[in-house]
């Protein structure tokens, strides 16, 4: 009797928890824009990237890892 109570509180939490998953509020098409500005992305700052890479590459004695395959043990 004990373990049918617990399921079934189990099933409903489970269910209500799905349930709340769901959204209608999304990006509207008119709003789209303001993600589409360069700030939002996700590398804002390329020349900051590319310097801070460059030390960490300077410092590791290794090139790429981002963009490509490959690292500085020589194995690809």
């Amino acid at each position: 009797m004990k373990l049918t109570k617990i399921l079934s509180a189990g099933v409903i939490t489970l269910l209500l928890s799905q349930l709340s998953a769901c959204s209608t509020l999304g990006v509207k098409p008119w709003e789209r824009d303001v993600l589409a500005k360069e700030e939002m992305a996700l590398n804002s700052a390329p020349l900051d990237s590319r310097l801070d890479d460059h030390i960490y590459f300077s410092k590791e004695g290794s090139s790429g890892g981002r963009s490509f395959a490959g690292g500085g043990c020589g194995c690809n």
